[in-house]
């Protein structure tokens, strides 16, 4: 079970990065185009990465309690044990992301609040793109271009 959840962990991780980077590319061009923010593309590209986004931590945080480079890793080797790689997979990685799809259900939180589109697409395209940047700066690129 611990293989197929890692398996569909990584490559829902690709989708969710490629959503991620064209929703604040979107945002990015709908802001200083200064372009109207549509229901039927816009809003509906943001709230799928939200969507996808909160799926992929939930299989993330499954993948955390079963897998033995997470809570095991902690629980034998204590924090103090744990090398960088370890480090990144059973602290690192799950912290940093859960920070960030905090800030990408802020942004779409707050994208709501606005009636016009240049308030909509900058705060989809602030904190989104800040999740981005936490999300890529802790990628394990080591075991996943394997």
């Amino acid at each position: 079970m611990y293989e197929i959840i890692q398996v569909v962990h990584s490559y829902l991780a690709y989708v969710v990065l490629g959503l991620l980077f064209f929703a604040v590319a979107n945002a990015i061009m709908g802001l200083v185009g200064n372009k109207m923010f549509t229901m039927e593309k816009d809003l509906r590209l943001s709230l799928f990465t939200l969507i996808l986004a909160h799926i992929q931590l939930l299989i993330g945080l499954i993948l955390y309690f079963v897998s033995p480079s997470g809570l095991q890793a902690i629980q034998t080797l204590g924090m103090g044990g744990l090398n960088a790689a370890s480090r990144l997979l059973a602290v690192e990685h799950p912290f940093i992301n859960i920070i960030a799809i905090v800030l990408i259900t802020i942004g779409w939180s707050r994208h709501k609040k606005f009636v016009e589109g240049n308030k909509k697409f900058k705060s989809i395209a602030i904190f989104y793109g800040l999740g981005l940047v936490l999300i890529l700066s802790r990628i394990p690129w080591g075991q996943w271009l394997n």
